[in-house]
């Protein structure tokens, strides 16, 4: 007994140290709430309840979050309760009801008092909405983080530092780094981090406009355009002496006249924007200066002025004394103030600080990659040389290189991209490619929707008509982003959304005329009722229209995935016809093909896998022993909803067009309240399997015939649009959900075939690990599918990683997996941090668990006791203990259905290019493009490269010569010499990288001779 009391007496101490500390922690930030923010009594009450629940979390978590320390934890999980109690309180109306506006604080002023910045405070969020939702479910209801809009908030913040960069680059073009003080530059102005007056004054203006005259839609292209007037008018404005540029030999205005340099034709050819858009930009900026510093306007032919100098004045408006010494400082006074007017407590982030990128506010480092991926955001693969090499996701589907069409990419392609430039070279490609085409069904078109069974043109053009209304509303749908206090937003809001409409109709026609060309020709009829009738496809279709447009203007408000609540698919139906669509427009731009392949990346991944995922429904007919699984857990999706539901959601009235009856008997109804039922909700009804009464299956076999024999051709749509228990023509038995379940599948392997391998690379692993920890992957994906079920498909790798390196005897840690994950383009930390557990039968027992643990404690609890059998298998005594496994194997719930995929040996993959061929040196290797390989060889320049395999003097062999490279190298006196691995760096061109993405595998081969590496990586 007297060894238990100083047990106890430690017990007791180490809880009042944690009472202290608790204690402590609250007076921190009781005293930063009322110090630092001065909040009212009632949001401090709010911040501190909030706290108090979640303060288990924090303890729970402090070392997950930033660098680790329990001091930094403390002040990102402070910035994220007061955060979500501002703007959720706000959203309840609290703030109103208490009539009050003492409350008047945003998230920079939360940022500066916790010392964190916006860069940090995005990548650590997603934490606190995983780990603390189940409370804020409770306080402020399910849909808690879609009112806080932290996403679009997060996507405003990467837009506007582009924006703001791009701005600092072009004004540094222009002007010189003065002030309005004097003519000299002192000191100080060449100062970093030095703004002067005039780019000050710019950027205000430009915050006004954003204001005032762009609505709620401030998508990156507009805001550029806004940029470009801006420009134009200090270029008019600005004083001559500031000028870095003489307008006479100036580059810059390449558009020259009789009556002298067209300012705005100019500037349009410069960057990329249209000279309507441009012009309309302009007159709303004159307006602007015109309300709010109340300076008259003056068409500038009738005025005389040095800055007026060689420019044709038509068309143009000029203000005196606008930029003059003695007003301009009144002029940024009227500017902030209003400013001030039209955003107090109505926006977290204060736009003014990025004129400043010395700010430590904003945070540095990469806003866009990993955590922060942002929906058309470039992503900067740490594997590439060069940051505007064209990057082939490995889901590409195979294409020749289409020309730039209508010149594009001609003037400024040898310049570096930058975010703004490639949105604006997109923008040119929707602009002179999609925009002049007929918002209506070419002649083709209505030929074979004329050649149906009976005539759908008005079907089609009524559905298109509906489901783009859908996802571009009207203003009087979103009223509660409009901002400022001219009456010019909500028609912009309108005008935008209409624009928006007619780009993604005309875009919808042209590539459903493409396809629609291919089937004829496929199928040798014209008749394609099956195609042209099948409602989840066309929506599919419009989806995918709408949200190629958003991506092209860079969208804030409506980020992906609002295109598939909108029009009531799930992201496994897009995710069928995203191939389709790339391979049917030829001409679609790079960075449009870039965003789909990574949505489709996102797609795969994860999204298709979460409940109300209609990919349940196809499985629960494929793998019939998963029903029970997968109704137990309620993922099946809910029906679509029909057509006329969502017209009648957003009272929609079609001008004198039918209503579709052969569509209303074929879909849902809308739920209770009458809203939309979307199909990513959650289906809690106990059934075997939701049959889609859809009607749409091919007559011809041939199809799927010449798919299976041709394995560069898409599979048919016809199938993959089907209902999931229609048998599939020309499939040898199969139904259809388990052709699509196949394809989907392999879809699957292709996408971790890739991701396994850049961590062998990273990890500097064998062969023989590579090709187990692939292996295990498609059992487990075929064998154990329910892993999988409301996770992430790189949880399932990393856990095969380290399953594999333990049966091999490989010393191998999860610190060094996750470590090099890091370093992964796709990383996210939420990915290890928080992976989906289902404890609902502890629960039962009395026990209370989260559901969402660590990597590692999935690993122990869940994969391993699921997985062992597999594992045993790839062991050294697994060719023994097969036969003692297989009855095991066979009888598992989770069994291998006939026509699954079998298990294959690692496919070959394309070698991204530049590839990086050494992972300890900085070393990468391109193939030598073809069209170059005349200019490099022939005798004038020849002597002038060293090639890879071609000599730098008698030829020798390769190896021979990379040692004559590093020794002349070392004679430089490099660090070290050149080291490339004992690998195959393997060449490929570039009609050889897409090709390859289509091999099909065989049988699994083993690698049993292959030598393990051991190597620990660099830490």
């Amino acid at each position: 007994m007297e060894d238990e009391k100083p047990s106890v007496s430690a017990a007791t101490n180490e809880s009042e140290a944690k009472t202290r500390d608790c204690d402590a922690t609250e007076a921190r930030l009781a005293d930063l709430c009322k110090n630092g923010l001065s909040l009212d009594e009632n949001t401090y009450t709010q911040t501190s309840k909030l706290f108090k629940e979640t303060k288990h979390l924090l303890s729970a978590n402090a070392l997950a979050i930033g660098t680790g320390t329990l001091e930094e934890a403390e002040r990102f999980w402070f910035a994220f309760v007061l955060y979500s109690v501002k703007r959720l309180s706000e959203k309840n109306g609290d703030n109103m009801q208490q009539g009050s506006n003492d409350n008047d604080f945003n998230l920079c002023q939360i940022l500066r008092v916790t010392k964190l910045n916006f860069v940090d405070f995005f990548k650590e969020w997603p934490q606190f909405v995983v780990k603390a939702d189940p409370i804020l479910r409770n306080i402020y209801g399910a849909d808690w983080e879609n009112r806080l809009e932290t996403k679009e908030l997060q996507a405003n913040f990467v837009h506007l530092s582009h924006l703001s960069k791009h701005y600092k680059r072009t004004y540094q073009e222009f002007f010189l780094p003065s002030d309005a003080s004097g003519d000299k530059q002192s000191d100080v102005t060449s100062a970093i981090g030095y703004v002067s007056d005039y780019h000050r004054f710019g950027w205000l203006l430009f915050l006004g406009l954003r204001l005032h005259a762009f609505g709620r839609f401030k998508d990156l292209v507009t805001c550029t355009n806004g940029l470009a007037s801006i420009l134009a008018i200090l270029i008019m404005h600005v004083p001559v002496r500031f000028r870095n540029f003489n307008i006479h030999d100036s580059s810059h205005f390449v558009k020259k006249g009789d009556k002298g340099v067209d300012l705005v034709a100019s500037l349009c050819k410069l960057y990329d924007t249209s000279e309507d858009d441009l012009r309309k930009t302009m007159e709303k900026t004159n307006n602007l200066i015109a309300d709010i510093l109340k300076i008259e306007p003056r068409f500038a032919s009738e005025c005389k002025s040095d800055n007026l100098e060689n420019i044709d004045t038509d068309g143009l408006i000029y203000f005196e004394n606008l930029m003059d010494e003695s007003t301009l400082s009144t002029s940024l006074y009227i500017l902030e103030k209003d400013y001030d007017d039209a955003t107090r407590n109505k926006v977290e982030l204060d736009e003014r600080v990025f004129v400043n990128e010395e700010d430590s506010i904003l945070g540095s480092g990469s806003s866009s990659g990993g955590s922060l991926n942002i929906t058309g955001v470039k992503r900067k693969f740490d594997s590439m040389a060069s940051p505007v090499k064209s990057v082939t996701s490995p889901l590409s589907p195979r294409r020749s290189p289409a020309p730039h069409a209508n010149g594009i990419g001609g003037a400024n392609s040898k310049m570096a991209a930058t975010p703004v430039s490639t949105a604006m070279t997109t923008a040119k490609w929707l602009r002179t490619v999609i925009c002049p085409l007929p918002s209506k069904p070419s002649v083709e078109l209505e030929r074979f929707m004329k050649s149906c069974d009976r005539d759908v043109t008005s079907d089609v053009i009524r559905r298109a008509e509906i489901i783009l209304e859908a996802i571009f509303p009207s203003s009087s749908l979103g009223e509660r982003c409009v901002t400022g206090s001219l009456q010019s937003a909500n028609l912009m809001d309108n005008i935008w959304a209409e624009q928006r409409r007619l780009e993604a109709l005309k875009f919808y026609y042209r590539v459903l005329q493409a396809m629609c060309t291919a089937e004829a020709q496929i199928l040798h009829a014209t008749n394609l009722t099956s195609l042209l009738t099948n409602e989840r496809f066309h929506r599919c279709m419009l989806a995918c229209s709408a949200e190629l447009v958003l991506a092209t203007h860079k969208t804030v408000t409506m980020l992906f995935p609002a295109v598939l609540d909108r029009t009531g698919i799930t992201a496994f139906d897009l995710s069928k016809v995203i191939e389709s669509f790339i391979r049917h427009e030829e001409s679609l731009p790079r960075e449009l093909r870039r965003h789909l392949n990574s949505l489709e990346e996102r797609l795969l991944e994860s999204m298709v896998w979460e409940k109300g995922s209609s990919m349940y429904n196809s499985l629960t007919v494929a793998r019939p022993s998963l029903s029970a699984e997968i109704n137990r857990l309620g993922l099946l999706a809910d029906p679509m909803p029909s057509l006329d539901a969502i017209a009648l959601h957003i009272n929609f009235s079609s001008a004198g067009l039918p209503p579709v009856p052969s569509l209303q008997k074929h879909e849902s109804s809308p739920g209770q309240n009458g809203d939309i039922r979307s199909p990513k909700r959650p289906c809690t009804d106990y059934r075997s399997v939701l049959v889609e009464r859809n009607t749409f299956t091919s007559p011809v076999k041939d199809r799927l015939l010449a798919f299976n024999k041709s394995k560069l051709l898409p599979p048919p749509l016809q199938s993959a649009f089907a209902s999931p228990t229609r048998p599939n023509p020309g499939g040898g038995g199969e139904t259809c959900a388990e052709t699509g379940i196949n394809i989907f599948f392999s879809k699957i392997n292709k996408l971790a075939a890739v991701r396994i391998n850049g961590m062998v690379e990273r990890l500097q692993l064998s062969q023989q690990i590579r090709e187990s920890v692939y292996c295990l992957f498609q059992q487990i994906l075929s064998q154990r599918s329910s892993l999988f079920f409301n996770r992430h498909i790189d949880q399932i790798i990393l856990c095969c990683f380290y399953g594999v390196a333990k049966i091999s005897q490989l010393n191998l840690t999860f610190r060094e997996i996750i470590y090099n994950y890091r370093k992964q383009p796709q990383c996210k930390p939420q990915v290890f941090r928080s992976v989906f557990v289902d404890w609902s039968s502890a629960r039962q027992n009395g026990r209370t668990e989260q559901d969402h643990v660590d990597i590692i404690t999935f690993y122990n609890k869940v994969f391993i006791p699921v997985v062992k059998p597999l594992l045993v298998e790839l062991g050294p005594a697994g060719m023994t203990a097969k036969t003692n496994w297989a009855s095991e194997v066979n009888n598992n719930n989770d069994g291998q259905c006939p026509g699954s995929p079998k298990v294959s040996p690692f496919p070959t993959l394309p070698d991204m290019s530049p590839k990086k061929v050494s992972a300890v040196h900085n070393v990468y290797v391109s193939p030598l493009r073809t069209s170059k390989m005349d200019a490099l060889i022939s005798h004038s320049s020849k002597s002038y490269y060293a090639c890879v395999g071609e000599s730098t003097h008698a030829y020798q062999s390769p190896s021979k010569d990379l040692t004559d490279i590093n020794n002349r190298l070392n004679g430089r006196k490099i660090r070290g010499m050149l080291k490339f691995d004992d690998v195959d760096v393997g060449l490929v061109s570039d009609s050889m990288v897409a090709n390859s993405l289509y091999l099909q595998n065989g049988s699994c081969a083993s690698s049993s001779g292959a030598v393990l590496k051991t190597e620990q990586p660099d830490s």
